[in-house]
């Protein structure tokens, strides 16, 4: 049995199909985690979703920032850009059961392998919160996606307020950071509070700012965590640091890692993409 990590597939779902074949990806023996950002701007979102549903459970996703729009679009939250394909999935004999599977999924998982604890997210992990943390404020976001109160969610997700944490949030705003943290946050200011507009490389960094998991005092400094969301980062990996999302649908790679018997023991495995969309 592998274990494997998948970066951002954002509806390229050729690319995933070899990126699988490459790893020689086999249901019954294999674990598969996509991590986020499933759909959107690639040419290929609904596909992509089936095959996810096809698996009976040996791929295994988690929510990014593209995959809530693709429900906000849905409900009429969002209005399209110009660079989205989601209409592929709205408009799909099956959108409803696309839709409920998406609904369903978290925003954050863990998996533990040789007594460690590999913890997974789209974009990244407050300093604060350790891993238990993480799950525990992710399932509050998860019980609303799959409550009635969905569509009300919806409608008040979007926004950059409040930018910084504090346990005793409530309501909209509580929710609102913490989806913000685990599929938006890049970069932070030095009192831990989110930056929303910067997308550099860790080079380009604007001054001020951050790396989310550079910040000193980080609660899961020592949890091994596994993310996409930044393609200017490219396949960034350290001890307990993998960041996956190596820009596919721009036209660079979809990447998974393979890990051995511990999380230290990884392999990175790439297959080049076509074009979906022009960078800029």
């Amino acid at each position: 049995m592998s274990l494997y990590c998948i970066g951002d597939i954002q509806g390229c779902d050729s690319a995933l199909g070899r990126l699988l074949t490459k790893i020689d990806f086999s249901p019954s023996r294999d674990t598969v985690y996509l991590l986020g950002d499933l759909v959107n701007r690639g040419p290929e979102s609904a596909q992509t979703l089936r095959r996810c549903i096809a698996s009976d459970g040996s791929i295994l996703a988690l929510l990014g920032n593209h995959d809530l729009h693709l429900l906000a679009a849905a409900h009429g939250r969002r209005k399209f850009s110009r660079r989205d394909t989601l209409l592929e999935v709205l408009q799909a004999p099956d959108a409803a059961q696309l839709l409920e599977w998406v609904r369903q999924q978290p925003l954050a998982r863990t998996h533990t392998l040789g007594g460690e604890q590999l913890l997974m997210v789209h974009a990244g992990v407050h300093r604060s919160w350790d891993a238990a943390d993480t799950l525990r404020y992710a399932a509050e976001v998860e019980a609303v996606l799959r409550s009635d109160a969905l569509t009300s969610f919806l409608h008040a997700m979007y926004g950059n307020t409040p930018a910084q944490w504090d346990p005793q949030l409530s309501g909209m705003e509580r929710l609102r950071m913490i989806t913000n943290v685990l599929t938006r946050m890049r970069f932070c200011h030095a009192d831990g509070s989110l930056d929303f507009e910067s997308t550099e490389s860790l080079a380009e960094a604007p001054e001020g700012l951050t790396a989310w998991f550079d910040l000193p005092g980080r609660a899961t400094a020592n949890t091994t965590i596994a993310f996409g969301h930044w393609s200017t980062l490219g396949d960034l990996q350290r001890p307990h640091l993998l960041a996956l999302d190596t820009g596919c649908v721009w036209g660079g790679c979809l990447s998974a890692v393979r890990f051995g018997t511990a999380l230290a023991e990884r392999e990175l495995i790439h297959v080049d993409c076509e074009q979906a969309q022009q960078p800029g």
